[in-house]
């Protein structure tokens, strides 16, 4: 009766959406890479979905947690080639890139996560490649170029991963080489003057050594869908290359060695930010740039495809456009299985990021205004004058990890024991030029004296609206580390046929921060600050398998991210950590002899001292505090479904909905300096109440000349709000992301013979079908009197051909 109801209630889901989200298939990993035989894959069913979420090889559904996975074959037939778009697949995560940078991104699960990309602003997602931790959402966007599967775990897994794995993980695992030589090269092209190659070298054993490798290289270009008239630099255009290596060995039965390494490199134009909102005084004032000899001003709310997108002269003198990032990254794992009772593992990493950044925010090109001048007679004259740009350079970020982990299985018992230990470094640099716009008779509310405003006027009759150029510059770093011991502990009692499973794990985190903050840019810090935090997590969950294909679970955990100092302000202003309790519970089925599998989960999020990003603006440029804002409560659902029910078609479904409440938020009024509660007005940052995605996927019969693959899929995504509070950010909801779907296809011929070894496969895809022009982003400038967007990429189609050695 209980299993029918389930079936009754998740077909009845999953029948409401139409069509396909993903191919949710990871491949079975052999036993020599995982270390234990995967099930066998089932012909005509759902393939076996084989994860890593607990540090070990299981199927997604024996695992006690809400997970999504991407195989090779979907990252590789959708041709993801950036982290950010496996949101439009996921329940319940968003990945927001940020305007002003070509790496930086929000990454948020379950309401929860971070959109602050300062140098030293620590995520709520944990992101891991190859299990190492990636510590700042500034370096977040980079080339995917060699993976094997992705991996997203929602709520907290502190008792598991390395650090700040609050809202939940995702993992990046590239693919390992193969026993034997082999080569596989893919070029693509594309609307906007898109285009990319790639190839990738399997070794095989080297020489009758226990070491083979892959080596990939990727390069890719984008003109840009935006022409900018002033240069041929246009937004959006994106130049990089990027090599992965990994060498593995297998220096015995017991003992293997992995060395990983990785690097980025990027030169691009940021979005083109339009201006879609505006207090009178500002439009008024700007509107009368081309009557003073400059640019005309762009103001529309519609999506443009072409501007004026003005330059900065960096710090070193020198007038671009472009943005310019670095990254790299090392790591050696070491395993050494002792038997099934213990196995070892070392992992040891490095990582660095750099990049240079012309900020891009003003979608405008050499406007022109009066503005106060001091060595004028007048006291005024016509200059060039912005909404806001700048130059965020040099921004810096090195990292050194180490973690140790000793599992295995005792009788009923398996078990995972760790250690972790962090150190970091990080710096920014960040010279912004922006226009103060007031009426002349304003001009003491931003400091000057009521005889100098009255010399003003009287030089200059008639005058109403006048602007001050301000150059502010924002410098300053810090250091992080972190040492924690964790462990993990599950009991499958033999008793009771191994249905049943219990977990309890712990960990305890001792975390050390410093901050200097250099106020007048002569290079000595004039604020410094250090504090220390220490949290005990938990986690505890039971799993009852009912039948082979049916599991629920309950779990419960709490979760941590530490505390720190707010970069952005003019003086010492720390925050203390965030702390959650989770609750989860779900069931995982597969039904009609693994023709349809249904995964549910439902979930409770309690928050004390609430990490909250606060953004305002002013005459100190672009400010953003973190604050402790009070508690929150966070619950909803995810949903995702696959079913085969004919051979050759594949359904897939996905839904996820968040409902986030605040029960306090603590904000300081400025007027009155009283501190009062605006919970029932304040709203969560970046997140959308609920998103969704279906498709559906045909494989037809075999041709003698390949195997042709059809694919469509349409996700949609509820508003997005960018601001917690209207009231400091005046224009919050018109620059609010509206709710919008997008739709894609794809055409894939394979396995076309090319000759005796090599096979050939040919994509022709389209993105956007719909042509959506949504915005996608958007900062509100209020104190500065705007507020900006970037929208969403038109339609676009293209080409790929890969071919296989």
């Amino acid at each position: 009766m209980v299993q029918s109801a389930l079936l009754i209630t998740s077909a009845t889901i999953f029948t409401a959406v139409p069509a396909w989200a993903q191919d949710n298939t990871v491949q079975p990993t052999p036993p020599n890479e995982q270390g234990r035989d995967p099930t066998p894959v089932q012909s005509g069913g759902v393939e076996e979905i084989i994860v890593t979420a607990r540090k070990t090889a299981e199927n997604l559904q024996d695992t006690p947690v809400s997970i999504t996975a991407f195989s090779e074959s979907f990252l590789e037939n959708q041709n993801i080639q950036q982290v950010d778009k496996i949101a439009q697949f996921t329940p319940n995560l968003v990945i927001s890139k940020q305007p002003s940078s070509l790496t930086s991104a929000s990454i948020l699960i379950r309401g929860i996560g971070q959109i602050e990309p300062s140098a030293v602003a620590e995520p709520g997602v944990g992101m891991y490649l190859d299990g190492v931790y990636i510590a700042r959402t500034a370096g977040a966007i980079l080339d995917l170029v060699d993976l094997e599967r992705i991996e997203v775990l929602r709520g907290p897994q502190g008792t598991l991963f390395g650090r700040n794995t609050i809202g939940g993980a995702i993992q990046l695992i590239s693919r390992r080489p193969t026993d034997e030589l082999g080569v596989d090269a893919k070029v693509g092209y594309g609307s906007f003057d898109t285009w990319y190659a790639k190839g990738t070298l399997n070794t095989g054993y080297i020489a009758g050594t226990p070491f083979k490798a892959t080596v990939s290289y990727q390069h890719r270009e984008s003109g840009g869908w935006v022409d900018n008239k002033l240069t041929d630099k246009d937004p959006y255009g994106l130049n990089t290359d990027a090599v992965w290596i990994r060498v593995r060995g297998d220096i015995s039965d017991a003992f293997s060695m992995d060395y990983s390494f990785d690097w980025n490199k990027r030169e691009g134009q940021s979005p083109y930010f339009q201006l879609v909102a505006a207090t009178p005084n500002v439009a008024t004032y700007l509107g009368r740039s081309e009557s003073l000899g400059g640019d005309p001003l762009i103001f529309s709310r519609e999506r443009l495809r072409d501007g004026l997108q003005e330059g900065f002269t960096d710090r070193k003198g020198e007038f671009r456009w472009d943005s310019r990032v670095k990254a790299l990254g090392h790591a050696l794992t070491l395993d050494y299985e002792v038997g099934d009772f213990l196995n070892l593992k070392s992992i040891s990493a490095y990582r660095e990021f750099n990049q240079d950044t012309i900020l891009g925010l003003s979608g405008n090109g050499n406007l022109r205004g009066i503005v106060f001048d001091p060595s004028s007679p007048t006291l005024t004259s016509v200059q060039r004058v912005t909404t806001y740009q700048g130059n965020n350079a040099p921004q810096d970020q090195r990292q050194y990890s180490q973690e140790l982990q000793a599992t295995g299985n005792i009788d009923d018992f398996s078990y995972i024991l760790g250690a972790y230990y962090f150190d970091e470094k990080a710096s920014e640099r960040n010279q912004q030029f922006l226009t103060i716009i007031t009426p002349v008779a304003d001009l003491g509310n931003v400091g000057f004296q009521p005889e100098f405003v009255g010399a003003i006027q009287a030089l200059n009759p008639g005058l109403d609206l006048i602007g001050i150029n301000a150059f502010p510059l924002s410098l300053f770093g810090g250091t992080a580390k972190s040492t924690a011991l964790f462990g993990q502990v599950s009991w499958r009692p033999s008793t009771l046929e191994e249905k049943l499973e219990l977990t309890g794990g712990l960990r305890y985190t001792w975390d050390k921060k410093t901050l200097f903050l250099d106020t007048d840019g002569d290079g000595t810090p004039d604020v410094e600050g250090r504090r220390k935090f220490k949290n005990l997590s938990w986690l505890a969950s039971a799993n009852y398998d009912f039948t082979d294909d049916l599991m629920a679970y309950v779990r419960a955990a709490s979760g941590y991210k530490s505390g720190g100092f707010n970069p952005r302000a003019a003086t010492l202003n720390g925050f203390d950590s965030e702390k959650v309790i989770a609750y989860e519970a779900g069931i995982k089925a597969d039904w009609f002899d693994r023709r349809l599998r249904t995964n549910l989960s439902v979930y409770r999020t309690n928050y004390d001292d609430l990490q909250i990003n606060q953004f305002s603006s002013g005459s100190s440029g672009s400010v953003a505090l973190v604050l402790n804002a009070g508690r929150a409560r966070i619950q909803g659902i995810e949903f995702e479904a696959t079913a085969v029910p004919v051979e050759r078609l594949t359904l897939n479904a996905s839904f996820g909905y968040t409902d986030p409440k605040y029960k306090e938020f603590l904000f300081r009024d400025p007027v009155t300096d009283v501190v009062i509660n605006v919970a029932d007005e304040a709203r969560f940052a970046n997140v959308n109440k609920w998103n969704w995605t279906a498709g559906a996927q045909y494989a037809f019969a075999p041709f003698e000349f390949g195997e042709l693959l059809a694919q469509m899929n349409y996700s949609y995504r509820s508003e997005i709000i960018f601001h917690p509070l209207d009231r400091i950010n005046i224009f919050n909801k018109e620059v609010a992301s509206p709710g919008h779907g997008t739709l894609s296809a794809r055409l894939t011929l394979s396995d076309i013979a090319v000759g005796d070894r090599t096979t050939a496969d040919v994509s022709l895809w389209g993105e956007n079908l719909a042509d959506n022009d949504s915005i996608i982003y958007g900062i509100d400038f209020g104190g500065l009197g705007f507020g900006g967007a970037y929208f969403a990429e038109p339609r676009s189609f293209g080409i790929d051909v890969r071919l296989h050695y």
